[in-house]
């Protein structure tokens, strides 16, 4: 586990690929237990330590996490990510270049729960959330290419479904068209970078992922 910042308040970890955010019916202890168990060892804290989930990474994807220590902050980074006033940034590595080098995606998401996988419609259809990022090609190796991609709405599985109705399936991810899985199952979607007022010291706090260890990420030029 890698903690990126930490203070009273909020811890922020740079997750790996094969962590849960929170428990599910894997029963794999999520990263939420893991942080109380370093908060207890690291401070000798006695009896129970208050972990707030403040947002979720699908398991594959890696990168930022702000987990809340008080349920003050929880509270108040609720009501922020409610309100979009948390920006984040995510890199993608995919195989096919976009079309144009940047634009803004807009399409309608319709959900469908038993197959745990989101679907794309360019017009309102029943049941859909409206959906928008921006993406620009920031990079290019040999054989891929690198998308930094900012959220305007945090729809379910949405820069993976986004991307890949624009043409561009992220690598790995078996489940929005790309042929092939990583090895270890991780898809290549990182949360890079967080930028938000502190919810209690109400300083700007931004913060940078470093990218999972591996040529391929590590590959790129960046324009």
């Amino acid at each position: 586990m890698t903690v990126i910042y930490e203070d009273n308040h909020i811890i922020v970890i740079n997750k790996t690929a094969s962590e849960i955010v929170q428990g599910d019916k894997t029963g794999d202890t999520p990263l939420s237990e893991t942080v109380k168990q370093y908060i207890k060892e690291k401070y000798a804290k006695p009896g129970n330590v208050f972990i707030g989930v403040t947002h979720r990474l699908d398991r594959p994807v890696s990168g930022l996490v702000i987990l809340a220590k008080t349920s003050k902050a929880l509270s108040r980074l609720n009501e922020m990510f409610k309100n979009s006033e948390v920006k984040k940034t995510y890199w993608a590595i995919v195989k096919e270049i976009p079309k144009e080098p940047e634009g803004e995606l807009v399409h309608f998401l319709v959900r469908n729960e038993k197959q745990n996988k989101s679907y794309a419609y360019e017009k309102e259809v029943p049941g859909s959330k409206k959906a928008i990022l921006y993406y620009r090609l920031i990079g290019r190796s040999q054989n891929y290419y690198l998308l930094e991609v900012d959220l305007k709405t945090g729809r379910h599985h949405q820069i993976r479904c986004q991307l890949a109705k624009m043409g561009c399936p992220i690598k790995g991810d078996l489940k929005y068209g790309f042929p092939r899985s990583n090895p270890d199952g991780s898809i290549c979607l990182h949360a890079r970078r967080v930028r938000f007022i502190h919810p209690v010291s109400k300083e700007v706090i931004e913060l940078d992922a470093p990218v999972p260890i591996g040529n391929l990420w590590n590959g790129f030029e960046i324009f």
